[in-house]
């Protein structure tokens, strides 16, 4: 409603019970489209950072085999060598004790060779977590 210049009356401020709810619905709409999306960048995150850790463990382990001859007899050992600062922590899990160790098989062979993930399910591509 809308009053004339100068004639005393105030036209009522607010919105109405209408353009509330169109509001609400475009802003419902926006999260249904954007929600999905923004778990599905997390899972890819989580799935780059396990592929990272692993590369970093196996690196670690490749660089004592060439230093020592042999392979390290836990991931723990390559803390205590200073291959590690730490035991990453595994991002699907989050822990750090989940991780498996691989170890060498053969006479004369000791200590891990490879470490995996042990988390369970798969990844976005389908391969299994453990099969990284």
């Amino acid at each position: 409603m809308v009053f004339p210049i100068g004639s005393g009356k105030r036209p009522t401020l607010g919105f109405t019970l209408i353009e509330l709810l169109v509001v609400l619905a475009i802003i419902a709409t926006l999260v249904a489209i954007a929600a999905p999306q923004y778990f599905g960048v997390a899972d890819r995150a989580r799935e780059t950072a396990l592929k990272e850790d692993l590369s970093v463990m196996r690196d670690a382990i490749d660089k004592y085999y060439g230093d020592t001859g042999k392979h390290p007899e836990s991931l723990q050992t390559l803390v205590g060598k200073r291959y590690l600062r730490a035991i990453p922590v595994d991002p699907l899990t989050e822990k750090n004790d989940t991780w498996v160790e691989v170890r060498a098989s053969g006479p004369g062979n000791s200590g891990i060779v490879d470490v995996r993930s042990g988390a369970p399910g798969k990844a976005s591509d389908g391969n299994t977590f453990k099969d990284f």
